[in-house]
């Protein structure tokens, strides 16, 4: 086990965001959470990489707790329609968070030269982060992502903005990445996508999460164990 979230809870006044979400996050592999717009993903996120305090719960990495101070060496966070140094062009970001995380001489560079074709970066590199269309963006932030060496990488809407063939190539591309030594808990809305690209799901509605497991236990936990071509979509709304 990587990490244990247990009874992470967010209350906003008398509204409560999240509702003692428990899960686990296992050694190299990809996790995906889901739910609808509003379940509470984002906020489960900012929860659990320090960014908001929390009204109940703790956080477990590799079998000690993980107080929010210090969440910044086990994980980094990716938010979804961020804009970081948009007057700086792309090779300019990517640099900067190659020489920012201190990868030997060599191996930084060989790391970015790699992300920038897998993701396509090329024709990009001297526009500006801020002239960039959404697809654009979203893939120099999936790079700025990928440049980072936390063990755990959480990841939010990933494909928010990608066409289809894009989506594709991404998705290859992230299944690679627990084989390099790194864990991903990803954030997908399509649930066609999470179906494909994850090893595990944590499902997550109205703040609460209502099932964690590969998609055959799903089914099962979701009595359609026995329904030829049961999806992710008929587990989620028997569940819910």
């Amino acid at each position: 086990m990587l990490c244990k979230a247990q009874g992470i809870t967010k209350r906003y006044g008398p509204s409560t965001v999240l509702e003692a979400a428990s899960f686990t996050i296992h050694e190299g592999e990809v996790l995906g959470l889901i739910g609808p717009n509003g379940a509470g993903k984002t906020t489960l996120f900012e929860c659990l990489a320090g960014l908001l305090p929390t009204d109940g719960g703790t956080v477990e990495f590799r079998g000690a707790p993980l107080p929010a101070s210090r969440r910044k060496q086990a994980l980094f966070y990716l938010p979804d329609g961020i804009r970081p140094w948009a007057d700086q062009p792309v090779h300019w970001v990517l640099a900067f968070f190659e020489a920012l995380y201190g990868r030997p001489p060599g191996e930084g560079a060989a790391l970015a030269a790699a992300i920038t074709r897998d993701l396509k970066l090329e024709p990009l590199l001297r526009s500006r982060i801020g002239s960039l269309s959404k697809g654009e963006a979203k893939r120099v932030l999936l790079a700025l992502g990928l440049l980072t060496p936390q063990p755990l990488l959480l990841l939010d809407e990933p494909f928010d903005g990608l066409d289809f063939r894009q989506t594709r190539d991404v998705m290859a591309l992230l299944r690679t990445v627990p084989a390099r030594g790194r864990t991903l808990f990803v954030s997908i809305h399509q649930l066609v996508d999470a179906a494909r690209m994850c090893d595990r799901l944590v499902l997550l509605s109205r703040g609460r999460v209502v099932g964690v497991g590969t998609l055959p236990e799903l089914r099962s936990l979701a009595g359609l164990a026995g329904v030829d071509g049961a999806g992710l979509e008929e587990v989620f709304l028997a569940l819910t």
